[in-house]
């Protein structure tokens, strides 16, 4: 097979499309041949060099794909061969081929086709788990998430609108906070020109937001705080703004607030079956009736990797990147 690799960490040009050993699936693994790859920003650390996969996993970059089951590892029985499907993997998804546990295999939605389907399983997963299985969003509520037009942002957008909440988001641009606002976002914050905390109090009558998504960490960590409404829950799901912050603990305390941190990529593989098995009941009807959309800026050929990372880096893409195998 054919795979995207990373011949140093740097920049853009280090990502390239050579052949590779074809992989095997191991007990409980399923091996895909995989139709396209989507672009999440921890490639683009993993090329800088900053966020190595998991031990034991595959170099190649990418978390999520989409493709066919091409072979079935021993003891593995409720996928079968030819079935169309896309996975939550650990990396491993710039490639024609790629092994995954099963219990990180999900169904193409229906009315979804099988490249855009690419897209879905890591925002879908990263979503779910953390705005509603670990923040508990119900209807009712005020939801914030920071980078409204990424990946992340434009599906939380439409999962929490479908949970009956109340949508804050914060983007870089009128335009950009437009296109959230047509996915169901209420209360539109240019980061650039307006102050967040200020913003969601005045929506909220003083009150604050009861769940924040937040992926920029140590630099917003005080703001988010004074953010969030009394028994908020703020989570963390990135550090675009650095690793190390000062907590209020007297502020938190004030609110009976919580604070967590969370990472996909390294979870047990338990777990991330678990959250996977949320996300086809749960999610995915959502998914199948139109509520909640895959939100793809451009699907690119494999070979132009460099490209879609660039883009990524530039900061204007809306929605996914997703890249197309040959």
């Amino acid at each position: 097979m054919h795979a995207i690799t990373i011949s140093e960490p740097g920049e853009p040009d280090v990502l390239t499309w050579t052949a590779q050993p074809d992989p095997r699936p191991a007990p409980g693994e399923v091996l895909l041949e995989v139709a396209a790859a989507a672009v999440n920003r921890a490639d683009l650390l993993q090329r800088q060099g900053h966020y190595p996969p998991p031990k034991g996993v595959s170099e190649v970059p990418g978390l999520e794909c989409s493709g066919t089951v091409a072979a079935l590892g021993e003891g593995v029985t409720d996928l079968h061969v030819g079935d169309a499907v896309c996975a939550l993997l650990a990396g491993g998804g710039y490639a024609e081929k790629v092994v995954v546990p099963a219990g990180q295999v999900l169904p193409v939605p229906s009315g979804v086709d099988l490249v855009t389907a690419a897209s879905l399983p890591e925002v879908a997963c990263t979503v779910w788990s953390n705005v509603v299985l670990t923040a508990g969003l119900v209807a009712g509520e005020t939801f914030l998430v920071h980078g409204g037009a990424g990946g992340i942002g434009t599906h939380a957008i439409q999962v929490a609108k479908a949970l009956g909440a109340r949508v804050a988001v914060t983007a870089g641009s009128a335009a950009r906070l437009e296109r959230c606002a047509e996915l169901g976002a209420d209360v539109l914050i240019d980061y650039r020109e307006q102050d967040f905390v200020d913003e969601v109090r005045a929506a909220t009558d003083g009150r604050g937001a009861d769940v924040i998504l937040d992926n920029m960490g140590a630099k917003y960590l005080p703001r988010n705080i004074s953010a969030l409404a009394r028994n908020g829950r703020l989570v963390v799901i990135g550090m675009q703004g650095g690793v190390k912050g000062e907590l209020n603990l007297g502020a938190l305390l004030a609110k009976c607030a919580s604070v967590t941190a969370t990472t996909l990529r390294h979870r047990p593989l338990e777990e991330k079956a678990a959250i996977v098995g949320e996300v086809a009941t749960q999610l995915w009807p959502l998914v199948e009736a139109g509520t909640v959309r895959p939100i793809v800026h451009e699907v690119m050929p494999i070979e132009r990797a460099g490209d879609a990372h660039r883009a990524m880096e530039d900061g204007g893409v809306f929605g996914k990147i997703v890249l197309r195998m040959p």
